[in-house]
Order: structure tokens, then sequence, then C-alpha cells
């Protein structure tokens, strides 16, 4: 996959996503709306030490993949 772009849901559920079109047309409205954070290149890191492997691959079947930072509060 050559870029992964990165949203974050402006909706207060703290859910952001990875999806292959920067215009996050793939993306599920119902966890909208939802705001362009950037791009990460091929062969390049996702944050917080996701497996891009996973990643790339739920995109290829779903077109997305959603995913929410863990709490460290708890």
């Amino acid at each position: 996959m050559p870029v992964i772009h990165t949203f974050t849901s402006t909706n207060g559920s703290g859910l952001s996503a990875f999806t292959g079109d920067a215009d996050g047309r793939q993306l599920p409205a119902r966890h909208g709306p939802w705001k362009h954070m950037g791009s990460v290149l091929p062969n390049r890191d996702l944050p917080h030490k996701l497996d891009r492997s996973v990643v790339e691959a739920a995109i290829e079947t779903h077109g997305f993949q959603m995913w929410r930072p863990r709490r460290t509060d708890v």
C-alpha cells in the first residue's frame, strides 16, 4: 500500500482510523465526521506501534481500520 491516511473522528468518541484514500470516503459515516490528520508513507511505522501489515490487510478487506488509544488512567 503506497500511503496510509490517518483520520480522527470529531464526534468526541476518541476513534481514529486508517484508510487508503485521502478523502476518507471508505470511513463509516456513523462514526464521523472525520478529520484528516496526516499520511504515513510506505515502509514507515504507524503511530502507537500499530502493526502496519495488520492495518494494510484491514484496509484491503474493509477499506479502513479503526482504532482507539488505550486509556492510561486505569
